[in-house]
């Protein structure tokens, strides 16, 4: 046959499980791994109707592509990129097109756009959610960075990706490194609302005493309404799963120790460097990271130990309102991660189409749910909308669940059950639609002690005052 229409460098999970989805698609593909293992594997797993080859020889791999060659990097992010590209580009021709589909840094894919651009190779940065099922059978794929390439790439990727009422869950995200950007950001929502969920978990468990089977009938009663999405529906799930080493359920047996890869804490740097609030994102972070501490947190709380919880006096009316308050919470969160991309776009010159990104968003990735149709249709009247809480068809929503999200959180923290998560989000609903803060008061401190001048409300201009200590 003539050269394979692609190309996929890394057989592993991910890598092996979109390489058979495009081949699905009726396109011939070729995957490279040095592993000769991976290779047998994944010619013997395949279907005879698949057009694929394995190759271990990097020179072979890239002889075996009709030109322009399109190549998928799904490897480890960082040094194994680097390594890949430095042995790869230089049997490369003008015009090929390198996709790094791993979870790269942002600034990464930057460097390496440039590097290949200086030699006439182009290079996109491409997020893929949806875990390994996802890669096999539909992913929410985020392509960014060089249009010409894209529009190439464009038929194939619209034929992998999940679909929603018949949409592709792909679109162009922006220009540059916009793909692993917007990625990032999904993975930083995602840190939120997995902990939210945990939280409401919590005080599920906790407050209203249910065992795992009434816990599965409430994710699964939500998991069939307004609450439905990907999250929801496996923690409903999770709560069924019996333990092949004990009697009881596997959730009870794992250690309350996260893990954590960093696309999480790499949002939370970024908002900070660019001057975006998302504490709900920030506070998932922190949150793994204090779980870490467990040895730490035993002692803590037999030294503290006289907490105690009172049973909620409705079961039914207090599994709502926790319901309720975790919508609410996750929708701010959605909230804060998409501001970022807001200010980012701006920032870094992306132009990313905030339409698109909630509409690829709906199908094959973990944070889809059937919240973001809300969003789209925001993002469809107003494209430029800085702050979906600005809509008013989502304002009605919130309106209608606030009281849940306060009561809900007022409830943990009289009963000392950790909603870190839930109060954040409700502190930045708080301090977002509050006209004046008191930080006034932190702009004349200030200037008191470091000069740091100030602006006023009655007069334009920036001023400083020679402040007089009343105890001297």
């Amino acid at each position: 046959m003539e050269g394979y229409s692609y190309g996929m460098v890394g057989l592993g999970v991910m890598g092996r499980n979109l390489l058979y989805n495009i081949a699905d698609n009726g396109f011939s593909i070729a995957g490279f791994d040095l592993d000769v293992a991976k290779v047998k594997e994944l010619e013997a797993e395949a279907t005879s109707e698949m057009k694929i080859k394995g190759i271990s020889s990097l020179e072979d791999f890239v002889s075996a592509l009709e030109s322009p060659r399109k190549i998928i990097l799904m490897v480890p992010a960082g040094k194994p990129v680097d390594a890949v590209l430095e042995s790869l580009t230089p049997l490369l021709s003008k015009g090929d097109i390198v996709i790094d589909a791993g979870n790269s840094y942002f600034e990464d894919t930057n460097r390496r756009i440039a590097d290949l651009a200086s030699k006439n190779l182009h290079f996109m940065g491409m997020g893929v959610s949806g875990g390994e099922k996802g890669a096999r059978f539909g992913p929410s794929i985020m392509p960014g960075g060089d249009l010409e390439a894209f529009r190439l790439l464009q038929p194939m990727l619209e034929a992998i990706s999940a679909k929603v009422d018949n949409e592709a869950c792909t679109a162009y995200m922006g220009k540059g490194s916009a793909g692993n950007y917007v990625k990032m950001v999904h993975n930083g929502i995602e840190y939120a609302i997995m902990q939210l969920i945990s939280e409401a978990y919590d005080l599920l468990k906790r407050g209203a005493k249910l065992n795992n089977d009434e816990l599965y009938q409430v994710f699964k009663e939500w998991n069939s309404g307004e609450m439905n999405s990907f999250l929801i529906e496996i923690t409903r799930d999770i709560f069924q799963q019996k333990d092949s080493l004990t009697d009881g359920y596997l959730l009870d047996q794992i250690l309350d120790k996260a893990g954590a890869k960093g696309t999480g804490k790499w949002t939370s740097e970024q908002a900070m460097e660019i001057g975006v609030s998302i504490p709900t994102i920030d506070i998932a972070v922190t949150s793994r990271i204090l779980s870490a501490y467990k040895e730490e947190r035993v002692c803590a709380s037999k030294l503290y130990s006289d907490r105690e919880i009172t049973n909620p006096e409705d079961t039914k009316a207090f599994i709502k309102e926790v319901g309720d308050a975790l919508y609410l919470a996750t929708l701010i969160s959605y909230a804060q991660g998409l501001a970022l991309l807001v200010k980012a776009s701006e920032e870094y010159g992306f132009e990313i189409p905030l339409k698109d990104v909630v509409k690829i968003w709906r199908g094959g990735c973990i944070i889809r749910s059937v919240l973001l149709e809300k969003f789209y249709l925001a993002y469809t009247q107003d494209p430029h909308l800085s702050n979906i809480l600005l809509d008013k068809d989502i304002s009605v929503i919130v309106k209608e669940k606030i009281s849940s999200l306060r009561k809900t959180a007022a409830y943990a923290a009289s009963n000392g059950i950790p909603s870190l998560g839930l109060q954040t989000a409700l502190g930045y609903f708080d301090a977002y639609t509050t006209a004046s803060l008191p930080v006034n008061l932190i702009q004349a401190q200030r200037d008191y002690f470091g000069a740091h001048t100030y602006q006023r409300t009655d007069r334009e201009g920036v001023f400083h005052t020679s402040w007089q200590s009343l105890n001297q």
